[in-house]
């Protein structure tokens, strides 16, 4: 019987591992359509030219891509919105949320509910931006284009309690990027 525990196990892996790969791709696929979206299906544009890159870095399939683009013109491209969450996480981190969602409130409820889960609050917009400095060099939706002006050191526990948080975060459909100003240097 052991054989069957083995194949077990390994099925479960597996499964997870596509799992999370579908989840991926899912996230890659959004980021092409805004930028396809936002280049009018113009493939010479910086940020489509770059989403592109990274899908292909990531292996998503040719077909995927193709269908992303096409989708920007689509009606389904149209409900597509960019969305930017500002946090305060454990140990006073602050955080910023980059995500594309075709639904904002019920993306808005899912984030409120893990962060409030995890010991982090919402905060109003503007309220975080300041800790950050933004990199616009052509990055395409959902690329950490942003910076931590002064990066703060957290306690271990805190520091568990984030990992976690952001572990959450990025298991959302919507959520592109999480950015902290957590030092990962000087805990």
């Amino acid at each position: 019987m052991s054989g069957h525990n083995k194949w077990s196990q390994i099925k479960h892996k597996k499964g997870a591992e596509d799992a999370k790969r579908s989840q991926r791709f899912s996230i890659l696929a959004r980021a092409i359509t805004m930028e396809a979206k936002r280049a009018n299906g113009d493939r010479n544009a910086v940020g489509l030219k770059t989403a592109i890159d990274k899908a292909r870095g990531e292996n998503l399939p040719n077909e995927n891509i193709e269908r992303a683009v096409k989708n920007a013109q689509g009606a389904d491209a149209s409900s597509l919105t960019e969305v930017l969450y500002e946090c305060y996480g454990p140990g006073g981190v602050a955080m910023m949320i980059e995500g594309i969602t075709d639904n904002k409130n019920r993306t808005s409820q899912e984030i409120k509910h893990l962060l409030s889960e995890h010991g982090a609050t919402l905060a109003t917009p503007g309220a975080v931006t300041w800790a950050f400095r933004k990199n616009d060099n052509g990055l395409p939706a959902g690329e950490a284009g942003w910076q931590a002006l002064t990066p703060i050191s957290i306690s271990a526990p805190d520091r568990e309690t984030l990992t976690t948080l952001i572990d959450a975060l990025e298991n959302n459909d919507a959520v592109q990027t999480v950015i902290t100003n957590h030092d990962h240097n000087g805990y």
